[in-house]
């Protein structure tokens, strides 16, 4: 079998969500927006799909979502902006990619993910980012799930059919009745509990202020310090609970939160600096109890989540399809993981992180569900799809899709209806 195209679909949907200047999601009025089909195609007629996205929000009942910018002392980032951004992506994938993979065998994913992977050394390479070597590996797995008849988890190895939720927050914002305040942030975390989550974790402040005469434009830690103990009381001691703050405290700030949030019974403490200040994490992990989980972002896949690990600055390792480059390098995380018998977080939501989760064999605890507001309602079928990719019980389980592949189950006649010409 070889691999004969690489093709892109764009298609037409509403989203309730907007990106602040920084990247992070907040809840707006409805409005236009693209998704994307990725497929890699083969010369025996099997195909293998990869979704930009698979959830799918709207504005609970009842709510009626400011317009405008997220948060008032947040830059919009414009939906020129984002289209620009994916025409750059689509060129990555047609123009670099493509010209690689075609004539391949596509069940050779160990040596397409080498081919690509070397090819990000290069500036002239520069777009071929983690982020779209992901969609190429995650097609891959979903062709050889197609091909075999089979579910990604179980060509992995997997033998969990469901994974524990925990509600992930959107970050910070100035919305009332949002997540403005200590008490909003309680409010919600009680409704996700109400729901069935047996386990939240808020991401607090997030919007920089270099207003006036600020040297660090920083979110106040205080702020989120109370809203840690307003979300600990409103839903008792038996919910576990964890924090992803602001991600470039220093380290006294970052000091003073964990020490608050250990004294709270959090169960994580995630990215409160910059990930590539080693020392520093060092310096923070030797002062705390509370695990430190990471890294998230910081670049080199499963090299740099070793290196935390033999460096002792992490207790918990993290790391997405989408942070590493598909499921491929993400497999070889939870083997490293397993080597040194350190637990292992899978960052993000989606049919890959629910097919590795389903294989993993070290301890990762939750799937992350979300990102959640209080204005939004998030248990939704996209309408691309026929049914929802992590429908959550009342216990707060995700079922793993039993379908071929990574169970996308694609809804064709609303995408060739809606496709972007």
């Amino acid at each position: 079998m070889k691999i004969t195209d690489l093709k892109i679909t764009r298609f037409r949907s509403t989203v309730c969500t907007k990106p602040d200047h920084i990247g992070h999601q907040h809840p707006c009025p409805p409005r236009p927006a693209n998704v994307t089909l990725y497929a890699i195609e083969t010369d025996e007629g099997v195909t293998g799909y990869s979704l930009s996205s698979d959830a799918f929000y709207t504005i609970r009942e009842g709510i009626e979502v400011p317009g405008g910018n997220a948060a008032a002392s947040l830059k919009d980032l414009s939906n020129e902006a984002v289209q620009s951004t994916q025409n750059a992506a689509d060129d990555v994938y047609l123009k670099k990619v493509k010209p690689v993979i075609v004539g391949q065998d596509p069940f050779e994913r160990e040596k397409i993910f080498h081919m690509l992977y070397k090819m990000q050394r290069s500036n002239n390479n520069a777009g071929l980012s983690d982020g779209v070597m992901n969609h190429v590996d995650q097609a891959l797995w979903d062709l050889f799930g197609r091909y075999c008849g089979l579910p990604v988890y179980k060509l992995l190895g997997g033998h969990r059919k469901k994974v524990s939720a925990y509600a992930s927050t959107m970050v910070g914002d100035s919305f009332a009745g949002g997540l403005s305040t200590p008490e909003e942030y309680a409010r919600f975390a009680k409704q996700c509990v109400d729901e069935g989550y047996r386990a939240v974790k808020l991401h607090t402040w997030a919007d920089d202020d270099w207003s006036g005469d600020h040297v660090y434009g920083h979110p106040d830690v205080n702020k989120d310090i109370e809203a840690c103990k307003a979300v600990r009381e409103a839903v008792g001691p038996d919910i576990e609970l964890m924090v992803d703050c602001f991600h470039y405290y220093d380290r006294y700030d970052a000091l003073k939160l964990g020490k608050a949030l250990q004294d709270l019974n959090y169960l994580w403490y995630e990215e409160p600096m910059e990930e590539y200040n080693i020392e520093s994490y060092k310096w923070l992990h030797e002062r705390l109890e509370i695990p430190i989980i990471g890294p998230e972002v910081m670049k080199g896949k499963y090299w740099t989540r070793a290196e935390w690990i033999v460096n002792g600055i992490c207790d918990i390792s993290r790391s997405g399809c989408g942070d590493v480059g598909g499921i491929t390098p993400l497999m070889k995380t939870v083997h490293t993981c397993e080597s040194f018998g350190i637990p292992l977080e899978i960052h993000g939501r989606g049919a890959g992180a629910l097919h590795v989760m389903a294989a993993m064999m070290v301890p990762g605890r939750y799937y992350e569900r979300g990102m959640l507001h209080p204005f939004l309602e998030y248990n939704n079928t996209p309408p691309w799809l026929n049914a929802p990719m992590d429908p959550m019980d009342k216990d707060g389980y995700v079922a793993v899709p039993q379908k071929p592949g990574l169970g996308y189950d694609l809804n064709w006649d609303y995408i060739r209806e809606n496709e972007v010409k």
